[in-house]
């Protein structure tokens, strides 16, 4: 949680706290302890339908943080997959392509990682691939041991154009607007609910108010810093990039 998000949640508070100050000044506790029953009725069922939606979008967002770090572990993967075989490959075919896998795995680490937080990519990364495709197309098999290597290198390409596309796709989930719009609504219509209650004791009702707000705000700020996989508190790490790099033998 950023400064910015405790900030948020510190004026939310002091905001709400300032409101049922004046609620119980100008409206009294006995005027509203009346409607108790009826008002504990409908908060119940708003509550319970609030928390349904506030799990299911938190349970969204998680999904695709833990979908996008798989993906880039699965890239990854398919990347040390072409670099092995180009280490059985004749120069100066293997080499080349051993040093292209390497130039991916930096640009994509070091470059188009941060641009991804912007919701855009590496055409330069786009370009290595294109570079990758063309150095294993290029590929004569001899013999069935090469011909084995070729159709392993080309399968693990594949994967590693289909890996890419959908990390590059996952930049941009996010939470949709009407969604947002629903959950603000129903932290607003949930916490509004319980200024309906009158309670003799001011301080444990303010108490509860609070608690209660500050739970749904946290909520919130959790939702927003997980709405985007490769941002955020939560943000997937070039971890898979790293390990990749730090296992490999001297170049040739």
């Amino acid at each position: 949680m950023s400064w910015m998000d405790i900030g948020t949640l510190v004026i939310v508070l002091l905001c709400l706290a300032a409101a049922l100050k004046l609620l119980q000044r100008y409206v009294p506790h006995p005027v509203r302890e009346a409607h108790n029953d009826v008002a504990g009725f409908i908060f119940a069922a708003v509550g319970v339908l609030y928390a349904v939606l506030l799990a299911f979008v938190v349970i969204a967002v998680w999904e695709n943080n833990d979908s996008a770090r798989k993906t880039t572990f699965q890239e990854a993967d398919s990347l040390a997959g072409i670099y092995w075989i180009s280490r059985e490959l004749p120069a100066p075919l293997g080499p080349q392509l051993e040093k292209r896998t390497l130039d991916y795995a930096r640009l994509v680490m070091d470059t188009e990682w941060p641009l991804m937080a912007e919701h855009r990519s590496s055409s330069d990364a786009t370009q290595l691939v294109y570079g990758m495709r063309s150095d294993v197309f290029s590929i004569k098999p001899e013999n069935e041991q090469q011909n084995v290597l070729y159709e392993h290198a080309v399968s693990h390409l594949e994967k590693l154009a289909s890996e890419r596309r959908q990390r590059l796709n996952q930049v941009d989930d996010e939470v949709p607007t009407l969604l947002w719009v629903a959950l603000i609504a129903g932290a607003v219509l949930t916490v509004g609910f319980t200024f309906l209650f009158g309670l003799s004791n001011t301080l444990s009702h303010t108490l509860m108010v609070l608690a209660l707000s500050g739970l749904v705000v946290i909520s919130l700020i959790v939702i927003k810093e997980m709405d985007f996989p490769f941002t955020g508190v939560t943000a997937v790490k070039p971890t898979a990039f790293e390990v990749f790099l730090n296992r490999l033998p001297p170049p040739r």
